[in-house]
């Protein structure tokens, strides 16, 4: 007499994967970083013949209180350079681009250090500007 063996169907439990799904999603939601600027206050100076830049990979805001932020966050100028290395990476040239948010009123004193610092990661200064009322009073 031959007896045939019971063949056992190997299968995924899915009931979790629901409950797998949802908590990795509120898990890479939690530790998302946000580019927050709304907190920021600035004003920014006018210019003519402006061109948005393609693309972003950090924002430096240096505010009327000429505290200096990188993407939202309260940095020292110092520690600036080591940062925006950090943030671009090896991102190839076109692609480091970084958006230069400064105060009309903030003197040269407190933002030429950041532009150093900028320039010092081998990003690409783009100056935020608002567009002038008034092509001919522009300087």
């Amino acid at each position: 007499m031959i007896l045939r063996r019971k063949t056992f169907e190997a299968t995924v439990p899915s009931m979790a994967m629901g409950d797998i799904a949802f908590l990795l999603l509120i898990f890479i939601v939690l530790l998302a970083r946000a580019r927050d600027e709304s907190h920021l206050v600035w004003q920014p100076a006018t210019g003519t013949e402006l061109v948005k830049p393609a693309n972003r990979n950090a924002s430096v805001v240096i505010d009327r209180q000429n505290v200096t932020y990188l993407n939202g966050r309260a940095i020292p100028v110092e520690t600036l350079a080591a940062e925006l290395e950090s943030l671009l990476g090896d991102l190839p040239a076109g692609g480091r681009t970084v958006l230069f948010k400064v105060h009309k009123d903030v003197i040269a004193e407190f933002f030429e250090p950041a532009i150093e610092a900028v320039s010092e990661a081998g990003g690409e200064l783009h100056h935020v500007l608002e567009p002038a009322s008034n092509p001919a009073s522009a300087p």
